[in-house]
């Protein structure tokens, strides 16, 4: 299993989706949004996303330099069309103006129409609460075959339908929660077949419905379905994620047709935190909040009470000093994906090395 700098894997990552035909700003933006995923170490979300995105490029699926359009402009209510355009470059201009309609009204909702997989949806939170802003999104996931059951169902219905809040923190260190509505992201199962170790409890069913641990027939034969977390909490959830982030704007919704790309749509709201009264208050009473709550006792077999986000900047600090692990499947695919784009191993290995 290579270990690369994050600069390196940058590099290599901007490589790729240049030759897709992505202009140096966008190729920046995708290549810095997986990069910064596989940092916080959600690796499902980082670079190991590259041999998709070649894939529905090829497909006409990914399609680079897309400009973003207004399809209406209410106020407080934006509507984007990003018409299957690189997902994380989409997503952040969405979030930038959004951000500039709240700082101006106070709030804004967005809605985010088709676009290619956006990424690790926290790192819009980030961006909002850098801000000063509250960030809340709803999103589905759709385009291909459902890989999610609902309580009580035996087969995949629904897409692994992310939710986000985050909330700006003294010192510019935000609260982010960023999950999958699913036990686990699809990714973190592909991740699992890769390395050939198996998923946690509670985390699939095989294709009878049985608990099962092995990733192997979901990710390569889609055999068997993911579990919603929290059972029937986790599935409703997951539910109001495909409705709201969907349905209701005029988005792809996992029951119309697919073309087995990757489509994410997503509502979110941004609010302006200082139209509260005194955005440094208002700072210090949530961090009040949180150190309330990592004062508790650690419960056995715990040494601290985490909140959300810090396990991810915890390890993005580890991995910025020790490089970031890639496992060798992954690391093959990535490969492989390069050279189906036409990438000389000259090219390559200026990236890796410099």
């Amino acid at each position: 299993m290579p270990y690369v700098k994050p600069s390196r894997l940058y590099a290599y990552a901007k490589l790729i989706i240049a030759k897709m035909g992505s202009r140096e700003e966008e190729a920046h933006e995708v290549a810095d949004h997986l990069v910064r995923a596989n940092l916080a170490g959600h690796d499902s979300h980082g670079i190991g996303m590259l041999p998709s995105y070649v894939e529905m490029f090829e497909k006409g699926l990914w399609i680079p330099n897309q400009t973003l359009t207004t399809v209406a402009d209410a106020g407080a209510l934006l509507i984007f069309e990003a018409a299957r355009g690189a997902g994380q470059s989409m997503a952040a201009e969405a979030t930038r103006r959004g951000i500039a309609r709240a700082r101006e009204l106070g709030t804004c909702a967005i809605a985010l129409r088709h676009s290619s997989h956006i990424g690790r949806i926290g790192t819009y939170g980030e961006q909002a609460a850098a801000e000063g802003m509250a960030f809340v999104a709803f999103v589905n996931v759709a385009d291909h075959a459902p890989w999610v059951a609902t309580y009580g169902g035996s087969d995949p219905r629904l897409g692994t339908n992310p939710f986000c809040a985050a909330v700006p923190g003294e010192g510019g260190t935000p609260l982010v929660l960023d999950m999958a509505t699913s036990a686990i992201a699809f990714g973190k199962a592909r991740v699992a077949r890769n390395k050939g170790v198996p998923v946690p409890d509670n985390s699939l069913i095989d294709e009878r419905g049985n608990a099962t641990n092995d990733p192997l027939p979901i990710v390569d034969h889609h055999k068997g379905a993911l579990l919603p977390f929290g059972l029937h909490k986790g599935s409703g959830l997951a539910i109001m994620c495909e409705i709201l982030g969907a349905a209701l704007i005029g988005g792809q919704t996992i029951v119309q047709e697919k073309k087995e790309g990757i489509v994410n749509n997503m509502l979110a709201f941004i609010v302006d935190t200082t139209r509260f009264g005194g955005g440094d208050a208002i700072r210090r009473e949530i961090d009040g909040v949180k150190g309330w709550i990592k004062a508790a006792p650690p419960a056995p077999g715990f040494d601290e009470v985490l909140l959300p986000g810090e396990p991810e900047r915890r390890t993005a600090d580890h991995r910025g000093a020790e490089g970031i692990p890639v496992d060798d499947k992954s690391w093959a695919d990535i490969e492989h994906s390069a050279r189906r784009l036409g990438l000389q191993d000259a090219e390559i290995d200026h990236a890796l090395h410099g």
